[in-house]
């Protein structure tokens, strides 16, 4: 079963899908470009899905696995890529998902980050929150400014990680990777305890309960540049997500510390291309100015967002504006727009507006040249 799991691997990397999925009942099957595809292959049976299994997890999360349902881990796979691995239970049998983690780390400009960005990665201290829904990219985004700070100033970054997926070599900074579960016991207690060990950066990679946020705000108080990721959509969403975390008594507290230790908020969507293969990311940029520090500071939440569209100055952009600019350019589809935005009516008008002005100028150009 090795073998076959290793070829399985391979077909991975060498169709460029994303994700791999075994469950009993269904032949493998990949998601390449946001779609499922079966390979022709034929149906697991629990049996196959307990070997692939056993092929290539430890025996500590074969145990948890036996224990809790789930364990999650990652894994070399040679010198070709890593795998982010989910082994669970489902109606008594094991199923496994695998997302691929390319070894070579995307640039700004593949990946279509703003340039500011790369200003914001050289502050001294604040917190920079990467934000949407799982599968959007937000580690590919986090790894390529850690490699950005990594590449180009002296610093002592500490990642803490559920589980290491992109792996980083020491370049001008000094990189230490912690892995939860492994390295140590919880995010919260990581961060805590990173705090003596002389860091310049830490990125946590998922802020999932409020012990492991208040660590991170602090973290970010304290003189440190603070990295981490939240399950939101929209900068608006994720301060309230934060604020409604804590309890009624030190929501007031929680506030001001985001208003004075925020820097920004990147949210983001991916989405397949229109034309050929490959995805494309979509991003909710907002910058903290003196005005939106005082809008988190006095619960006027509610109003960033018209805030976010007034700043275009600094880069800043709504996601369904960045959404509608990339099927204005025939980047992405329709139906694949509205699917992701947060306010899909509005958009569908914009696009109905826009097939009319196009239509209307073919037109024109017709009857003109006729």
């Amino acid at each position: 079963m090795g073998l076959l799991i290793d070829r399985l691997l391979q077909t991975v990397i060498d169709s460029d899908a994303s994700d791999l999925h075994l469950t009993v009942g269904r032949p493998p099957v990949l998601r390449l470009h946001g779609k499922l595809r079966p390979l022709k292959t034929k149906e697991l049976t629990p049996e196959d899905t307990v070997s692939l299994m056993r092929a290539i997890t430890p025996e500590r999360n074969q145990q948890e696995l036996q224990e809790v349902g789930t364990s999650d881990f990652g894994f070399s796979f040679g010198t070709a890529a890593r795998f982010r691995v989910s082994v669970f239970k489902q109606r008594g049998n094991v199923a496994v998902v695998l997302r691929l983690i390319p070894y070579r780390i995307m640039t700004f400009e593949e990946i279509g980050l703003p340039p500011i960005i790369k200003q914001l990665c050289l502050q001294p201290r604040g917190l920079i929150l990467v934000t949407g829904p799982t599968g959007c990219g937000k580690t590919t985004t986090l790894a390529t400014m850690i490699d950005y700070i990594n590449t180009n100033v002296d610093r002592h970054i500490i990642t803490v990680e559920d589980p290491i997926e992109y792996y980083h070599n020491h370049k001008m900074s000094i990189i230490n990777q912690r892995e939860v579960g492994v390295d140590v016991p919880s995010f919260a207690e990581a961060i805590r305890r990173s705090l003596r060990q002389n860091p310049d950066v830490v990125l946590v990679a998922e802020m999932r309960d409020l012990e492991t946020m208040m660590a991170a705000v602090t973290a970010a108080e304290t003189g440190h540049l603070v990295f981490a990721t939240v399950h939101t959509t929209g900068a608006q969403g994720t301060i309230n997500r934060i604020i409604d975390a804590f309890p009624i008594d030190q929501q007031e507290q929680i506030r001001v510390q985001l208003s004075v230790t925020l820097i920004a908020v990147i949210s983001q969507a991916i989405l397949p291309r229109a034309v050929g293969t490959g995805m494309i990311a979509a991003f909710e940029f907002m910058y903290c100015t003196p005005a939106i520090q005082n809008l988190i500071r006095e619960n006027k939440v509610y109003r960033i967002e018209s805030s976010i569209q007034t700043g275009k100055k600094y880069g800043m952009i709504l996601l369904d504006d960045h959404l509608y600019e990339l099927y204005e350019r025939g980047l992405v589809g329709e139906q694949d727009v509205l699917f992701k935005a947060k306010r899909p009516n509005e958009l569908i008008e914009k696009i109905n507006q826009l097939k009319a002005q196009r239509a209307a100028a073919q037109e024109a150009a017709a009857s003109s040249g006729s």
